[in-house]
């Protein structure tokens, strides 16, 4: 089992609000560089999206709850048939996205105990979960040619240190797609 971390990101480091969805000043970051940028499987996860499960925090679930069971191209069908893990201790009706269930007990315990490999999209603070315990196993970045300046970052200035090697950076559209996993120590 790996834990995969997905993000869309900004050569400084900055991860929200890539869609506009959060309604700040300089959301949709992402977005503006056209559909070919970020339209289907831009992160490569093939087989993994098949075989693992999605894990979202409560906000990302509801956003793509309502944007990908709308859609019937053959990435949606693979997003909308994946095992979907919900991070949340308010959420209780999982029905607006089929497979979809709620996390069941600690987030860390639920991860450590799963054996497919675990696809984290978006969800910053799941992420941060992650990552403060040692979870994350590889990050799979789509980096934006744009600088915001301000807003949440994935590797947050008081977090732990993170050692990591290039497995692989090519374009993808107006961005680039590099894969990092831990580094051997």
């Amino acid at each position: 089992m790996s834990v995969i971390v997905i993000e869309f990101i900004t050569l400084d480091g900055i991860v929200s609000d890539p869609d506009g969805s959060g309604g700040t000043p300089d959301g949709g970051w992402a977005f503006r560089h056209g559909p070919e940028t970020v339209a289907g499987d831009k992160f490569r996860l093939g087989s993994t999206l098949d075989d693992g499960v999605l894990l979202l925090g409560r906000g990302t679930w509801q956003l793509f709850s309502r944007l990908w069971p709308r859609r019937d191209d053959p990435f949606s069908a693979r997003m909308n048939a994946v095992p979907k893990l919900v991070a949340s201790r308010t959420l209780t009706d999982t029905s607006a996205w089929a497979n979809s269930r709620v996390v069941p007990g600690a987030l860390v315990d639920a991860v450590q105990r799963e054996d497919r490999d675990v696809i984290v999209a978006g969800s910053l603070s799941v992420v941060h979960t992650l990552m403060a315990e040692g979870l994350v196993d590889e990050y799979r970045l789509l980096t934006f040619p744009t600088v915001l300046g301000a807003g949440e970052r994935l590797f947050p200035a008081d977090g732990p240190p993170a050692h990591l090697e290039c497995l692989s950076a090519e374009r993808a559209g107006a961005a680039v797609l590099t894969r990092y996993g831990r580094a051997a120590r």
